[in-house]
């Protein structure tokens, strides 16, 4: 049976310094529990935003873990606080380059209150662009791109996992819906420039669209040389309403999730159940049609 439950976003400023990263995500975890909730979603490259070389020198393992995760698994326990740890550098099983640059996965991890991790995630979608205001991200020259959906429970409901650029593929929430989510998880750092005009309208679309909770945590503020986030971290209702959201700087939003307020969305407008199959129409139907019509 599914419960209600207070759950938080948390907005971060990740910088080069891992140490000053894993202060500020336990302060805010810390804050999360004073402020009554115990499901925190924490946004991608929580612990380092910075150069290539010293993110290659940094991965680790999974489930193994290293230092880094051996102090996220600490914040999860002392705080009995249930975590989406919403990108985290992974190195791979087996170990893969281009470029010259050894190859991560960029992971999102749902681990318990006793530091167990429950499900695990690699990024699908790659965020190769140029920017108009200059700012150039390859993606795919450091990270490499997985091909599975994931979906983990909560007893609050069935959450599909998914990590920023992929808020652009609606064909992926709708896979997730499909294995039962209720809520989507959506960590994120997602650029000043194209957040600022598509960060809420994407967001909200996904929620309308998938009848779902929509939980986005996001970095805020200037990290890195020309890394700026737009920060906006997010709670959505089933409803398509942003239901909290953060201001400027570090912060968390917090809301409660009701299961109950799924249910009864989907049954005011039953677009998940009238969904059909579909195809494009043939090139001589076309034909037929225009000749019909001479």
């Amino acid at each position: 049976m599914t419960m209600p439950r207070r759950v938080a976003v948390l907005q971060l400023n990740t910088t080069p310094s891992i140490t000053d990263n894993m202060d500020s995500l336990q302060l805010w975890v810390e804050k999360t529990r004073q402020a009554g909730a115990d499901f925190a979603v924490v946004p991608e490259a929580f612990s380092f935003i910075g150069s290539d070389a010293e993110k290659q020198s940094i991965l680790e393992p999974l489930p193994e873990g290293g230092p880094i995760f051996d102090r996220c698994k600490k914040i999860a326990i002392d705080n009995k606080c249930e975590l989406i740890l919403g990108g985290f550098h992974e190195r791979p099983p087996v170990s893969k380059s281009r470029k010259g640059k050894q190859l991560a996965f960029n992971t999102s991890i749902h681990l318990s209150r006793e530091g167990k991790i429950l499900a695990m995630y690699r990024k699908i979608h790659m965020f190769d662009v140029e920017l108009a205001d200059g700012t150039q991200l390859c993606e795919s020259d450091s990270t490499l791109a997985a091909n599975e959906t994931v979906v983990t429970q909560t007893d609050f409901g069935t959450i599909g996992l998914s990590i920023c650029y992929d808020l652009r593929f609606p064909m992926l929430y709708q896979q997730l819906v499909d294995q039962g989510a209720t809520v989507i998880t959506v960590p994120s750092a997602f650029t000043l420039s194209t957040g600022k005009d598509h960060w809420h309208a994407l967001l909200r679309a996904r929620a309308i669209e998938c009848q779902s909770y929509v939980l986005a945590a996001a970095q805020w503020g200037h990290h890195y040389k020309n890394r700026t986030s737009y920060g906006h971290a997010m709670i959505v209702d089933p409803w398509g309403c942003i239901i909290a959201e953060c201001g400027e700087g570090p912060g968390i939003a917090v809301a409660e999730i009701n299961p109950e307020l799924v249910v009864q969305v989907r049954e005011q407008v039953p677009s998940l159940k009238n969904r059909r199959d579909f195809k494009p129409q043939a090139d001589t139907a076309f034909k037929i049609i225009g000749e019909t019509n001479r």
